[in-house]
């Protein structure tokens, strides 16, 4: 492990176990190759996450790209999200083009301006598969932020990245069908840590959403920013003020109208409210309604 500008380093023990792999059976060059491709693909991500201000803990290098801890992650917004994942990928499109152009031109061998090329085209197609937490994972994330709350897109997020991690794990075997294949270990081995990271992922939901509140509660400020998106919820009063915190989406702020059969038309809360009622150690499931009394 090494630190650099404040970043942690390490290479997580999938990759070591490639490296070695690769030492033992002689590929040296294409795993030395396949070690500045990553490195450039994670520092593609490094760059535009401190360009936004993030601060990031530590990045983990794996044999298809990285994994980074960043601190506030329950705080950072879908655009932003999106523009830092999209920009690993961007890295292997130029690093590609260029080793495609030096083999064209001479400058390389052919032979190996192709294999560097190809090595970055399935770094980047790899990484954009819709699996958490590769990059088109936390695409994916970024969208289903537009469509639904921050807690149902977690859920699905989670629930996607399993099923494809099973399904990789599946393909992983459809080799033994075919006269003379195999099974494809890589591909196991990638599918099965996939699917770990995810049934993790899932099983941490309840600590990323309140890690989301945690952050809200920061950020609160008495009165909504000029020019701020709001979004209106209409609730019961009988729910439980948890259950109306779930409905928050991601870059919207919240002002939340309950309805109380008690009283006459709406009471209206800001999502402060909530989340100070989810924070404050009292019990969550307590009904809304009771934030008034």
């Amino acid at each position: 492990m090494i630190k650099w500008r404040g970043i942690r380093w390490s290479i997580h023990p999938l990759f070591v176990i490639v490296m070695l792999a690769s030492a033992l059976t002689g590929y040296f060059a294409e795993l030395l190759t396949l070690f500045i491709i990553v490195l450039v693909h994670e520092l593609g991500h490094v760059i535009v996450a401190r360009g936004f201000g993030w601060r990031i803990r530590e990045v983990k290098l794996l044999p298809f790209g990285g994994v980074a801890e960043v601190e506030d992650a329950g705080g950072i917004s879908a655009r932003e999200d999106a523009l830092v994942a999209i920009a690993g990928p961007l890295q292997n499109v130029w690093m590609g083009l260029l080793a495609w152009s030096l083999g064209a031109l001479g400058i390389w061998d052919e032979d190996w301006g192709h294999y560097v090329a190809g090595a970055n085209a399935m770094i980047a197609l790899f990484n954009l598969l819709p699996i958490y937490p590769l990059d088109g994972g936390k695409l994916l994330q970024a969208l289903l932020s537009y469509m639904f709350n921050y807690y149902r897109m977690l859920l699905i997020t989670a629930r996607i990245s399993i099923a494809l991690s099973i399904g990789m794990m599946t393909c992983a075997f459809l080799p033994l069908l075919m006269e003379g294949g195999g099974i494809q270990f890589n591909l196991l081995i990638v599918g099965t840590f996939l699917l770990m990271t995810n049934w993790t992922y899932h099983r941490h939901i309840p600590f990323l959403f309140y890690r989301f509140l945690t952050h809200r509660e920061r950020m609160h400020d008495p009165e909504p920013e000029l020019g701020r998106k709001v979004k209106p919820l209409i609730v019961n009063g009988k729910q439980s003020i948890l259950s109306v915190a779930k409905l928050f989406s991601r870059d919207s702020y919240h002002l939340v109208y309950v309805i109380v059969p008690s009283a006459s038309g709406l009471q209206v809360i800001p999502e402060g409210t909530i989340v100070e009622g989810c924070l404050s150690g009292r019990d969550p499931h307590r009904a809304v309604s009771e934030l008034f009394g």
